[in-house]
């Protein structure tokens, strides 16, 4: 195996797409062709039940849409907070000042990564940033914000690092593929980090033993299963439903068939060699 395999995960990862509800429509959102932008997981209950059952310790990371605009989204997190899971989120951070202490309070016991996206179509930086600062205060976790390098927020994005330097930028994605930037914006973009500071633009982890299928998976609103994103992208590599009982994981690391990797969860979290 190129690179051979990381240790095992003490804590895996599940990522779970709760609802395609959201109250923005970004110009460069890969869900904005989605037919139905108001579906939810109807049966919390067992959603919980099945990510409690997972064997050994497990992070929930919850995602969509935007997972705050989920009608159970607050009772939710502290369901599976209290089922001693550690709960992370991807949120547009436009939930309320009450839903966001909520969330924290939830997760101050074993909290996660909160990652709030920056969309400057939709929200005033300097509100944006002093409602990012008060978050930071009362968050137990690891709070993050990050920003889609789109050819509109390009020249404005070395005034936000200075802003905010720990600024996480991600490539635009036009029909799952990144957009053609030019030399000098792809070695720009190297230089702020890459994709949430992989320090690359479009990972290549094909023969690479991974993680993802064992303590790695992503789960849609509807229970279906699937190793990463990519294989949900490419519908390969089902896992079965968490809902009906058929999810089955690995048990041990497996080889990355895909030449393009945006699932930064397993690179982010040592289930991925990334270096030789």
């Amino acid at each position: 195996m190129t690179g051979g395999a990381p240790r095992y995960p003490l804590e895996g990862v599940v990522s779970w797409n709760m609802n395609t509800t959201c109250n923005f429509r970004c110009s460069y959102c890969t869900q904005r062709f989605v037919d139905d932008r108001k579906k939810w997981a109807k049966d919390l209950p067992a959603f919980i039940q099945g990510f409690v059952a997972l064997p050994g310790d497990w992070e929930v990371k919850l995602s969509g849409g935007e997972p705050f605009r989920h009608p159970g989204f607050v009772d939710a997190v502290q369901q599976l907070a209290d089922g001693g899971l550690r709960v992370s989120v991807v949120s547009n951070f436009s939930a309320s000042r009450e839903q966001l202490e909520g969330f924290a309070r939830a997760t101050q016991d074993k909290p996660g990564v909160f990652s709030a996206s920056l969309h400057l179509e939709w929200v005033e930086t300097e509100a944006f940033f002093e409602k990012a600062r008060w978050f930071q205060e009362i968050f137990a976790g690891r709070f993050c914000v990050t920003l889609v390098a789109t050819q509109e927020n390009w020249p404005r994005i070395a005034e936000l690092r200075e802003m905010w330097p720990e600024l996480k930028l991600q490539p635009e994605k036009q029909d799952r593929d990144v957009v053609a930037y030019s030399p000098a914006q792809r070695l720009q973009l190297k230089a702020w980090g890459g994709h949430n500071g992989s320090g690359q633009i479009e990972p290549d982890l094909s023969g690479r033993a991974c993680w993802a299928g064992s303590r790695y998976f992503i789960v849609d609103h509807l229970g279906e299963a699937y190793r990463c994103y990519p294989a949900r992208r490419y519908r390969k590599e089902y896992l079965g439903n968490i809902l009906d009982g058929s999810l089955s994981l690995g048990f041990e690391a497996a080889l990355c068939t895909y030449s393009y990797c945006n699932c930064t969860v397993p690179q982010q979290r040592g289930m991925v060699r990334l270096g030789d």
